[in-house]
């Protein structure tokens, strides 16, 4: 699918003070078997939730499984994207804050509370993010002691790639305190509405990958920040949906994150960093070409080489109504 180059600012209505505070957003594409245990999980929150699952055209028997369980959804007739999902769902809610949660995750008790209270607490604060574990290995899903980290906040490199804080290590003592991140990971993070109101919203023209790094950039530039909170937890299995519905899942991803990669760059890195990143995306290829993803990851460049006259015009904007200097002075902090 290629992304349009049409706008895709949305407007939010204002929050209604008789809801809950606090509503739970899941996109789902055919992710009927992943979705039981993850309302379950919500169940044990110990607080009322306004909870919404935007289905992306599954036919899996999604929908069915949703009416059965009395669970309010938007069922969308197609798959148009996680970042339009979202859109589209916050549009619907009513709480001053929205959990944003893939389908894949398991959500420990008292974890949503805890986000928001440390939200609540900061108004600079556009969102917050749990301590995301990896599910799987013994103990996944209730022994949080032994488990890998999945993400820990979001980090930005010198190049302007992002990455997620200590993915794949175990949960040292630099994990176990909060602190400001860079941004927060989409797979399920804390987001304050007047952020969406702020920034309009996901770039509905990413469809998929890179839509959380760049929210983060675009709330940075305008002045948002973001903070991890360990004592909340989260598990997250990782692309589930995405894997069981494509012939060839990993180039997809590949090409939907080098066009999106190379969109959110041109939106904010310093022009100097221009030798950095064509020697990275360079290098980029010859591992795409090793793992047999190389078609896919060069449609994506060039996919994102034909936004650039749009993306360089959205830079422009950012730039005069906010400080792009806030999200550069993250770079480099995935490598020290």
């Amino acid at each position: 699918m290629a992304l349009s180059t049409g706008t895709a600012v949305r407007a939010y209505a204002s929050a209604v003070t008789d809801g809950p505070d606090v509503a739970v957003l899941i996109p789902s594409w055919n992710s009927a078997a992943l979705l039981p245990p993850c309302l379950d999980s919500l169940a044990q929150q110990g607080a009322e939730l306004e909870t919404l699952v935007v289905d992306n055209g599954s036919s899996d028997g999604t929908i069915e499984l949703l009416q059965e369980r009395g669970v309010p959804h938007l069922a969308l007739p197609e798959n148009l994207g996680f970042a339009r999902a979202m859109n589209l769902g916050v549009g619907r809610l009513r709480a001053e804050f929205v959990l944003a949660l893939n389908v894949d995750t398991l959500v420990a008790p008292e974890s949503v509370a805890t986000l928001a209270a440390a939200l609540a607490d900061d108004a600079s604060l556009g969102g917050v993010q749990p301590r995301i574990l990896q599910l799987e290995g013994a103990g996944a899903g209730h022994d949080p002691g032994g488990a890998r980290l999945y993400s820990a906040g979001q980090a930005l490199t010198r190049d302007g790639r992002a990455v997620e804080l200590g993915a794949g290590e175990g949960q040292s003592s630099r994990y176990l305190e909060p602190r400001e991140v860079f941004g927060v990971c989409g797979a399920a993070c804390l987001l304050r509405r007047e952020l969406f109101a702020d920034l309009g919203g996901y770039d509905e023209r990413y469809f998929a990958f890179y839509e959380d790094v760049d929210l983060n950039v675009r709330a940075r530039i305008a002045g948002w920040r973001f903070e991890y909170v360990p004592t909340a937890v989260v598990w997250h299995l990782g692309n589930t949906s995405w894997q069981a519905e494509r012939p060839q899942p990993g180039a997809w991803n590949a090409r939907l994150v080098a066009r999106n990669r190379i969109a959110t760059q041109a939106k904010f890195m310093p022009y100097r960093a221009l030798p950095r990143i064509l020697a990275v995306e360079f290098g980029s290829l010859l591992r795409a070409a090793r793992r047999r993803r190389l078609r896919g990851t060069l449609g994506g460049k060039l996919e994102g080489l034909r936004l650039l006259p749009a993306m360089l015009r959205e830079r422009r904007r950012l730039g005069s109504e906010g400080n792009l200097d806030a999200a550069r002075r993250w770079l480099g902090e995935a490598t020290g």
